[in-house]
């Protein structure tokens, strides 16, 4: 029997883009598929963000940054 955090350990040796296409499909399998009524393009968007990741092309931004500009406008 594998342990959380042998688990952990060995996802984190995993690439950025392995991570990114497990946690997406860790988090899809936390509810019920159905209750997602996405539409054609947001799928679209969905597989366009991901392929980026996957690729390497993607940019982001540290999430203390986000956090403190969504905090700024909401505030």
């Amino acid at each position: 029997m594998i342990t959380v955090e042998k688990m952990r350990s060995e996802v984190m040796a995993l690439s950025a883009s392995e991570r990114a296409s497990l946690a997406h499909e860790l988090i899809l399998s936390l509810d019920d598929p159905a209750e997602y009524d996405l539409s054609p393009a947001q799928e679209t968007e969905i597989q366009r963000r991901l392929n980026m990741v996957r690729e390497g092309t993607a940019s982001g931004r540290p999430a203390a940054e986000v956090f403190a500009d969504i905090r700024a406008k909401y505030s």
